[in-house]
């Protein structure tokens, strides 16, 4: 079986030492009506940190593909993927399978594991006896261009 190559993934570490501070205001915006603003109350944000629970197991990805789409995740967005979370049931993973990576929902059934793909053009992968998998880590994030 040999997955897709336009569906490479790109890996990055987060920098967690960056001095870079972005203003951050934490009071959030309406997305019904609109709210007077709570004195524009504005501190920093490190989204490194923020977006990091385990900072030593967590790292960025870059999806190229699309075969997510239907979760939300497209070509270009990065992940936050955290490799110390337990790989449950549903669960959208990073995915080691016969050599290479791809990001899947996990579908377990009885003895046997799927790795699908959110996107009707795309083929689930039953994960078999024969094949060489890794769950790498879970993703926790999608951080996107809009």
């Amino acid at each position: 079986m040999s997955l897709n190559k336009e569906q490479r993934l790109t890996f990055f570490l987060p920098d967690f030492e960056s001095d870079l501070k972005i203003p951050f205001m934490s009071e959030g915006v309406s997305a019904g009506f609109p709210s007077p603003a709570a004195d524009f109350m504005e501190t920093n944000i490190d989204l490194n940190k923020e977006l990091s629970e385990n900072p030593l197991a967590t790292f960025y990805i870059k999806v190229k593909g699309n075969s997510m789409i239907d979760a939300g995740i497209n070509d270009k967005d990065v992940l936050v993927v955290d490799r110390s979370l337990e790989p449950q049931n549903n669960k959208i993973a990073i995915c080691f399978i016969d050599g290479e990576f791809t990001v899947k929902r996990i579908q377990l059934e009885k003895d046997c594991l799927y790795l699908m793909p959110e996107n009707p053009n795309y083929s689930p992968i039953k994960v078999t006896e024969e094949n060489q998998l890794i769950i790498w880590g879970i993703v926790t994030y999608v951080i996107k261009k809009i």
